[in-house]
């Protein structure tokens, strides 16, 4: 039986954060239909959180020399972040099902007073594929609507997270 370890933090790699080009997966000449990811996060009394450090990684479009489909963002000065991507597509469920999951992005948080990093995943509304998606269907439509990014502008899509209290964000057990 396998033992508990601890969480893992962000430890030596918070430095990466000044580097805002992680914040860009095209940065390495990636092609495809190019959005950008922002939003902001908040506390439980709806302060914003200026340390935290959000991850991306999409399961879409496949990793390649040119798209790692990762990237990492610090916040700013009101809690925002700032991601450029592709549009991910659609994916297949793990475990050899032809169910398709609606094309999503998934994201980890890291901040001051987490203990354990929090993830959550960022799906568009429009979607056709929302109404299938088995999370999204998992949950109560109130809380389905924290995981749904909003068209903010021409190409840039909005999710704002709220770590805890009311329109708290679902955030997932993996």
């Amino acid at each position: 039986m396998p033992s508990a370890t601890a969480s893992q933090t962000i430890g030596p790699f918070w430095h990466l954060l000044e580097d805002k080009a992680w914040a860009d997966l095209t940065r390495f000449g990636a092609a495809g239909e190019r959005i950008e990811l922002t939003g902001r996060i908040t506390d439980g009394s709806g302060a914003p959180v200026t340390d935290a450090c959000v991850e991306l990684w999409q399961p879409d479009p496949l990793a390649s020399e040119i798209w790692d489909g990762f990237g990492r963002a610090a916040t700013g000065a009101h809690g925002e972040f700032r991601f450029v991507t592709l549009q991910p597509g659609p994916v297949p469920l793990t475990g050899g099902s032809n169910t398709l999951q609606a094309p999503h992005i998934a994201l980890t948080i890291f901040a001051r007073g987490l203990l354990i990093h929090l993830h959550t995943r960022v799906y568009f509304d429009g979607e056709a594929l929302n109404a299938e998606d088995p999370l999204l269907a998992s949950l109560p439509p109130d809380r389905r609507a924290t995981l749904v990014a909003r068209p903010d502008g021409p190409g840039i899509w909005r999710l704002d997270i709220r770590l805890q209290g009311d329109g708290e964000t679902v955030f997932l057990d993996i």
